[in-house]
């Protein structure tokens, strides 16, 4: 059922008893003006339940197939709960166009893809550069670790599994969590609070989620550093396409292609010895996290000369009835 129009909530008849006790019931959980989830429960939903669903999909896939066939079928897996989740939360939850979240996919998107990726592909770089300068990190090695697959599938296969797992990620965290929350404060707050907010709370629960890499409470600094770096993409641009390319290609060039991964073991482009201190070469080291900051000085220093200006994008905290888009 669409939101009501105001001509149809102008035209109720008052409520009965019965009707305004549901309403005090279901007020902490359900907006009855929208006809939709408070935001809160839209924020949090979303990660939930597709987590519940990849956590039961990894259990069957790695229970029953090894590799090499286990890596594709769990990355085909994770597109089909990325576009449930996708759907399902626009839909059903959220009651908005899929657009809204920042999924436009046109071309300008894909050109913010691209430099998202290359800004985090340079990071990498450096983070590389910086490691073997050190004597904390040797190239022992040109593309190795494939396992049993040449070495060309074995990379598309990783960089799959990995665009998908963080594109889930952008979405439920950014798209869903932050939008919601931040239009959840909008108004009883002023807009860049109600942002800030929902920047932090994000990024939080993002670096939370991130405990199984973490063996000490001070390595939460660096997801909460990622956190804060890709929310930043999101609400200047309101736009997902640089925050997945950014994390995307992160993620995909530290571990794949410069051989800096630790959690992640994937065919490597340059295969590298890490011999250096963990505090500064683990996987949540002080070098990680340094060009993590690069890489956000970097974002900004293109919105702002792609865009003229920095500052938080309308399309936030927008959010657009049914009835409104219907005329």
């Amino acid at each position: 059922m669409p939101p009501k129009s105001p001509e149809q909530r102008d035209s109720r008849t008052t409520p009965s008893v019965v009707e305004r006790t549901v309403s005090r019931l279901a007020w902490p959980i359900w907006n009855s003006m929208d006809d939709r989830l408070r935001a809160p429960l839209r924020a949090v939903l979303p990660a939930v339940l597709s987590f519940l669903a990849l956590a039961a999909l990894q259990s069957v896939v790695r229970a029953r197939f090894t590799h090499p066939i286990r890596e594709p079928l769990e990355a085909a897996g994770i597109g089909v709960v990325l576009v449930a989740t996708v759907f399902v939360s626009a839909r059903v939850l959220d009651r908005r166009p899929v657009g809204e979240y920042g999924l436009s996919l046109d071309r300008h998107w894909w050109r913010s893809f691209a430099v998202g990726g290359a800004i985090a592909t340079v990071i990498n770089a450096g983070a590389l550069a910086v490691a073997v300068g050190a004597g904390w990190a040797t190239v022992v090695g040109v593309a190795e670790g494939a396992g049993d697959l040449p070495f060309l599938p074995a990379m598309a296969v990783v960089f799959s599994y990995v665009a998908l797992a963080s594109a889930w990620e952008e979405i439920v965290f950014r798209g869903a969590m932050l939008k919601n929350l931040a239009e959840g404060a909008d108004g009883p707050v002023p807009r860049w609070a109600a942002v800030g907010v929902a920047v932090l709370a994000s990024s939080l629960v993002f670096a939370f989620l991130h405990g199984g890499k973490v063996d000490h409470p001070s390595q939460y600094g660096y997801y909460l550093l990622a956190g804060l770096v890709l929310s930043g993409a999101y609400v200047l641009t309101g736009d997902l396409a640089l925050p997945i390319g950014f994390h995307a290609w992160y993620n995909f060039t530290q571990s794949a292609v410069f051989g800096l991964g630790h959690s992640q073991r994937t065919p490597e482009l340059i295969a590298v010895d890490i011999v250096g201190p963990a505090r500064w070469m683990g996987e949540e080291g002080i070098v990680y996290s340094l060009f993590v900051v690069v890489g956000g000085l970097l974002l900004l220093a293109f919105l702002r000369w792609r865009d003229g200006r920095l500052g938080i994008d309308e399309r936030v905290t927008r959010w657009t009835p049914g009835f409104e888009r219907e005329t």
